[in-house]
């Protein structure tokens, strides 16, 4: 695996794993883009049908409170405490292509995957 990364962030710890293939998506993508500083961003909201939900986008540099984690996923401050000891992964299934975050912090979650709750 690419990680896992423990990252420093005002006194904030993180470790969070990103698996090969979600870390060769994103390579690909910053490839197809032609933009070597292209990163996943990934952040914690409130809902869903579970009460907080992952999203994910993408940024061209990272703010002042962010993260980064392995030069690719920006996680801002906010978000530590959801995601210390997940991993971020790269799923291909028959309903499509799709990051996906697998988090031993989610005391349940919701049946499409999209949100949690902690």
């Amino acid at each position: 695996m690419v990680s896992p990364h423990i990252g420093v962030m005002s006194d904030i710890d993180l470790t969070l794993t990103i698996s090969p293939t979600a870390y060769n998506r994103i390579e690909d993508m910053r490839t197809a883009k032609g933009n070597s500083r292209l990163y996943l961003r990934l952040s914690v909201s409130g809902g869903g049908c579970s009460g907080f939900r992952y999203d994910f986008s993408w940024d061209d540099a990272p703010k002042a409170d962010d993260l980064t984690i392995d030069d690719v996923v920006l996680v801002d401050e906010v978000s530590v405490p959801f995601l210390n000891g997940a991993t971020i992964d790269y799923v291909v299934s028959m309903m499509g292509e799709q990051f996906k975050v697998i988090n031993p912090n989610a005391t349940s979650g919701c049946g499409c995957g999209e949100s949690f709750s902690v």
